[in-house]
């Protein structure tokens, strides 16, 4: 099934303007709203046309103050079919409140998600609604901030440890 088929099955159940395809970039990817996630992933893995059986890899970009957005992208493989697809959503970097973005969570789908989520969530600061134990994976409890965010400011130090 091509990346056009794929587009083509979304649109028409979800609507042309729900689901929308970016053929020029380097690998061709499909974005949808963030509250619409969950329902195109479910279809995606469900329908027996797809079966999108795999969450390959979650990513999180922070496109910085000046767009004051954040994408999170997920590369997604179907092993029987043998078809990927890169699927996106965007969102407020900077949400009313200060709070941290949220995305909803994908990890009762897909149960590597679980680790990819809240890798983003350590690092990037991305909030994943709905998972089952969103908490740091790589850096400390007690770390101060998301730095691959573009306006994390690195501490002097870390528990008397000098960092600069």
């Amino acid at each position: 099934m091509t990346f056009s088929d794929i587009h083509t099955l979304l649109a028409a159940q979800f609507g042309p303007d729900v689901v929308t395809a970016n053929e020029q970039a380097i690998q061709p990817f499909l974005t949808v709203p963030v509250d619409q996630l969950v329902a195109v992933c479910q279809f995606l893995r469900d329908d027996e046309r797809l079966f999108f059986d795999l969450l390959a890899c979650v990513t999180a970009i922070d496109n910085g103050p000046t767009a004051d957005t954040m994408d999170v992208v997920y590369n997604l493989t179907s092993i029987p079919y043998g078809h990927d697809l890169m699927l996106k959503v965007s969102v407020s970097r900077s949400p009313a409140g200060g709070k941290l973005p949220v995305v909803p969570s994908v990890a009762q789908l897909w149960r590597t998600a679980d680790w990819h989520e809240r890798e983003a969530y350590d690092l990037v600061g991305i909030q994943f609604d709905g998972h089952p134990d969103l908490r740091r994976i790589l850096l400390p409890a007690d770390w101060v901030g998301h730095p691959l965010r573009r306006d994390y400011e690195e501490e002097t130090q870390y528990h008397g440890i000098q960092t600069k």
